[in-house]
């Protein structure tokens, strides 16, 4: 018997439904919240109740659900956020194992950051506030061929967890190809983050990278040389178009479209 949950109309039917429930049971929340903020005198609490209501479950399923619909769902050279906005670009492109990426970027000074949890995500929390040192902290997933980064690096600076230097790296599908025939075995997004800060897009509590994301990508390149690491690096100019954009978290990005790719040898 066919699945009908395949046909097109019943997908269209299903999300139809999830829409209206979900409009219907964010309106009993938006106004308990309003009669809570505003008919008990609970301004505060309440002001800070709508804003988590609105930027870590309203916003991010509006984007989800509009993304489906205005975003291509192939490559083209954007990460995605966990919401479905265009993240990071990808910049650096790596052939060689796993166990090599490893060894290279660890000689380099790199750390490979704590996978994403409730327990880092509180920890990184705390040591923002007391300005403490977390070498490990971890990053916002980012999606790349439909899942995480499987590798995470940084690199803290001045001792916080507000600035860092860091790095996402993805495995490239079995005999999949860059456009125009190029062949990677992993893709990597490096961006610096400057500060802490709230999101345009999401009005979500996030790191702001800086614009000129050209300089990370060459500090990776940079520093992968001054660790020691047996590299070969072939720039390929052009391969992007240079733009001017933003990120998930609403951050400007500009870049000149060209991409290194990084043999790691033994």
């Amino acid at each position: 018997m066919p699945d009908l949950g395949q046909f097109r109309p019943f997908r269209m039917i299903k999300r139809l439904v999830l829409l209206l429930l979900a409009l219907v049971v964010g309106y009993f929340v938006y106004r308990y919240l309003y009669r809570y903020t505003f008919v008990r005198d609970n301004y505060l609490a309440g002001l800070v109740m709508i804003w988590l209501v609105t930027a870590y479950l309203t916003i991010p399923r509006v984007h989800r659900w509009l993304t489906k619909v205005y975003l291509p769902n192939y490559y083209i050279g954007r990460t995605r956020t966990g919401d479905g906005l265009l993240g990071d670009p990808v910049n650096l492109a790596f052939i060689g194992s796993k166990q090599q990426i490893l060894t290279a970027m660890e000689g380099a000074g790199w750390v490979r950051a704590d996978e994403l949890s409730l327990r880092s995500g509180i920890k990184m929390v705390t040591k923002s506030i007391s300005r403490q040192s977390y070498p490990n902290a971890p990053v916002s997933s980012l999606f790349l061929f439909g899942h995480k980064e499987d590798l995470a690096f940084q690199q803290a600076v001045g001792g916080t967890t507000s600035k860092r230097h860091h790095i996402r790296f993805w495995k490239c599908p079995d005999g999949w190809y860059l456009p125009g025939g190029a062949k990677a075995e992993w893709l990597a997004a490096a961006t610096y983050d400057r500060k802490v800060g709230i999101s345009t897009l999401t009005l979500q509590v996030t790191h702001k990278i800086e614009a000129d994301i050209d300089v990370e990508r060459d500090y990776v390149i940079e520093s992968l040389h001054n660790g020691g690491a047996a590299m070969k690096v072939n720039v390929v100019k052009n391969f992007t178009n240079a733009y001017h954009d933003r990120n998930g978290g609403g951050d400007r990005i500009h870049t000149d479209g060209a991409l290194p790719f990084i043999t790691l040898t033994d």
